[in-house]
């Protein structure tokens, strides 16, 4: 298992932030190597909601099937979803900071793969890692005055 982890201040409330990166319509806005996304299951986001995202990754498109695992608004997102043979669990945690007037957003990722695709955990991972960094930048754009 391979476990990649970034953090970043965000300048707006959690509630904010959460309600912006929980909706799939922004998902491609902010977050790296997502071209696209949509819902599958019926009803509003919520755990056992579920969705498939179009992603480019490592210079292949790929559609992924997730499921939200948590649901907890405004301060935890995660997500799980399988390619592959490859597991990742997504997780977004939102703490308020400098008095509920910004979020301490931390995104991170494990990625699992099975006894056929262990081998390619690391490439998996790095490459996560950017994708993380750049969606927390792209994050902190959209919330700079």
């Amino acid at each position: 298992m391979q476990r990649v982890e970034q953090s970043a201040r965000i300048p707006a409330p959690p509630s904010e932030v959460f309600a912006y990166v929980s909706d799939l319509d922004n998902l491609a806005q902010w977050q790296s190597g997502v071209v696209s996304a949509r819902m599958t299951s019926d009803g509003e986001m919520g755990v056992e909601a579920t969705a498939v995202v179009a992603r480019e990754l490592m210079g292949q498109r790929l559609d992924a099937p997730l499921t939200v695992s948590e649901y907890d608004p405004p301060r935890r997102l995660a997500i799980d979803s399988e390619v592959s043979g490859v597991k990742a669990h997504a997780t977004l945690d939102l703490a308020p900071a400098d008095d509920g007037e910004a979020t301490d957003l931390t995104f991170a990722m494990e990625i699992r793969g099975s006894m056929l695709t262990a081998f390619m955990e690391p490439m998996i991972a790095s490459a996560a890692k950017g994708d993380i960094g750049a969606s927390l930048e792209r994050l902190q754009a959209r919330f700079t005055p």
